[in-house]
């Protein structure tokens, strides 16, 4: 039973995805919660655990969330701080979709008595 399994294949190859807008004249807001995000503490190797809240006004593009969920899927076995995670999932959003506003937060889990959030955020 070698190999991949599905869900791993599609993970490894996960790519962002953009969506046309379906109201590019009007302004609205779109939030979007993934309570079970992982990445690995890239001094312990330890798992971090975090849920990651992206919160966008569209211009022209949405992101399509099942290219979203497999992207975030696939920060699990990558080792990088809580800051670089947060800021690298910002700049990917934004650099697909140029939003008119875009605030991604990772709030991770306590960890050694330590708890973090990070916001990242265009100005609105």
């Amino acid at each position: 039973m070698g190999g991949l399994k599905y869900g791993e294949k599609e993970i490894e190859e996960a790519k962002l995805e953009a969506w046309p807008n379906p109201y590019p004249e009007r302004d609205y807001v779109i939030e979007i919660t993934f309570p079970e995000f992982t990445c690995l503490c890239p001094r312990s190797g330890y798992p971090d655990f975090a849920t990651i809240k992206i919160k966008y006004i569209p211009d022209k593009y949405i992101v399509e969330l099942k290219s979203l969920k497999l992207y975030l899927n696939k920060y699990r076995n990558t080792y990088m701080s809580h800051e670089e995670a947060t800021n690298r999932i910002f700049s990917d959003l934004n650099e697909l979709l140029k939003p008119r506003f875009l605030e991604v937060i990772g709030d991770f889990n306590p960890r050694g008595n330590v708890k973090t959030i990070i916001k990242v955020s265009s100005k609105e």
